[in-house]
């Protein structure tokens, strides 16, 4: 009789070793959900501030999702990003973290604290990764950051990245 348990964890490393492969050619992941990582400047685009709480994510604001770790082993976690813009129908925006060691990091920004944090610790946005997200693979709207820090984030993602 077959140990199911040893035939799941088989099944299910079996998979990621698929989904690992699939992607390790290629500059651009795929992950859980759909969600795509490529580097900030492969992405550039327009960026305008145009948040609506509205239910649908617009630039500006705030969202809740799944972000794959960079090992793109099937890992990793629900975390805020800030909405930067559109490619389609999916979703370009930053990824948070509230670590303060990336306060010395030129590739994250500090943009303080905000209501997407329970704790109201201070946030840094990471500036040299864009994950793109499906409309319906977030899972909440979490707040909106206001214009002048928005603002802030824009002027690097042009200066260093080429976004207009």
């Amino acid at each position: 009789m077959a140990n199911w348990g040893s035939v799941l964890r088989q099944a299910v490393t079996a998979g990621i070793d698929l989904l690992s492969a699939r992607g390790s050619g290629s500059r651009t992941r795929v992950a859980r959900a759909g969600v795509r990582s490529a580097p900030t400047r492969d992405r550039a685009r327009t960026i305008a501030y145009a948040p609506d709480l509205d239910g649908a994510a617009d630039p500006g604001e705030i969202v809740w999702t799944w972000v794959p770790f960079e090992e793109g082993d099937g890992r990793g976690k629900d975390r805020p990003l800030l909405v930067v813009g559109r490619d389609g129908r999916r979703l370009l925006g930053l990824m948070l973290s509230s670590q303060h060691e990336r306060g010395g990091d030129q590739d994250w920004l500090s943009v303080g604290s905000g209501s997407w944090d329970r704790q109201r610790r201070e946030s840094f946005v990471r500036l040299d990764r864009v994950l793109e997200v499906g409309e319906h693979d977030i899972r909440r709207e979490g707040a909106v950051l206001d214009a002048t820090r928005f603002d802030r984030v824009a002027a690097q993602l042009r200066s260093r990245f080429g976004w207009r």
